[in-house]
């Protein structure tokens, strides 16, 4: 006999219905733009070397040999090589994996809208990202806010992010959250203060950009100087205290790119992560030359528990309460 298994979607069919709609006024939006859909691999023989991002693997053989795939964490690196291969500005509606506990906001495998805007930078790309949550809730007068990295902490905090020493930070932390004495990496804490005390209270009714990031925050953006400190061309989009978005001004420089995707492999040795095999197709594409551009990775499934009211991923989810 069969083990009954619950069988029904986790999401209502008005829900689902809504999920429908918001994917077709996403494709309807860049169709009005001439920015073309691109559907690129899932699978890929590289993954992501972010240390703060683990990615799903399979395991098996290609012409007798065994092989490591990678799910993909973000389609961001095989559409960086269809923009240096001249593609134009391009958007990708799709499925990511990552390697993270399930929770309230949280899903192993959720739906990202990721787009990059030739000839854009940052700044230009928030004003699109406005005019999209303008068009899928049908709300002309949203209008987004925007702060920095060093205004958010200074006004919750008091501290500036650039400026404040590491004992300060260790005991800022430890006073907030119980832990950070030990922790000597200052970007750790203030990852953890931003979390922990910032981000709950950024974009309660509007939404809201935090933008010029540490530079030691950078990624995979390009660096500027604002007021005396470098930061990095990045932003994240907060809305009701929730992140939606990532973006950058894309980095441009394939040398220097190669040299943050090793700094970011001996990150995972330090902290005994599995290491990851660099993307050499990617370095070898930049090295052919990407278009100044900036682009975006946007939680579609995170959007629509806003438009739906819902306060959790696994309701928009058509069947998110399959488990094993």
């Amino acid at each position: 006999m069969y083990q009954k298994y619950q069988w029904k979607p986790s999401a209502e069919m008005a829900t689902l219905r809504q999920r429908a709609e918001l994917f077709a006024q996403i494709r309807h939006f860049f169709c009005e733009k001439n920015v073309m859909e691109v559907d690129t691999q899932i699978l890929s023989l590289a993954s992501i070397s972010d240390p703060h991002i683990e990615s799903l693997s399979l395991e098996t053989n290609v012409e007798g040999r065994p092989t490591t795939y990678y799910l993909q964490t973000s389609p961001e690196f095989a559409m960086k090589r269809l923009l240096c291969a001249g593609v134009g500005s391009i958007y990708q509606l799709g499925k990511v994996f990552r390697a993270e506990d399930r929770g309230r906001r949280h899903s192993m495998e959720f739906t990202m809208l990721e787009w990059y805007r030739i000839g854009f930078d940052h700044w230009q790309l928030m004003e699109e990202i406005e005019q999209l949550l303008k068009c899928v809730t049908d709300d002309s007068s949203i209008s987004c806010e925007r702060m920095s990295y060093q205004e958010a902490f200074e006004t919750v905090l008091g501290i500036n992010p650039h400026t404040v020493t590491l004992n300060e930070l260790q005991k800022i932390s430890h006073d907030k959250t119980e832990y950070g004495l030990a922790e000597t990496d200052r970007d750790t804490l203030l990852e953890l203060l931003f979390s922990h005390s910032i981000e709950s209270g950024i974009g309660l009714k509007d939404p809201c950009f935090i933008h010029s990031y540490p530079a030691s925050q950078a990624a995979l953006a390009k660096k500027y100087n604002i007021d005396g400190y470098e930061v990095a061309a990045r932003f994240e989009l907060y809305w009701q205290g929730m992140e939606l978005a990532n973006g950058y001004f894309e980095l441009t420089d394939s040398i220097e790119q190669a040299e943050r995707l090793n700094d970011d492999m001996h990150q995972r040795h330090l902290l005994e992560l599995p290491p990851r095999q660099v993307d050499e197709r990617l370095v070898t594409a930049l090295e052919n030359g990407l278009p100044s551009c900036a682009g975006v990775a946007l939680g579609v499934d995170r959007l629509l528990m806003l438009l739906c009211n819902l306060n959790e991923i696994n309701k928009v989810i058509p069947f998110a309460d399959d488990r094993a």
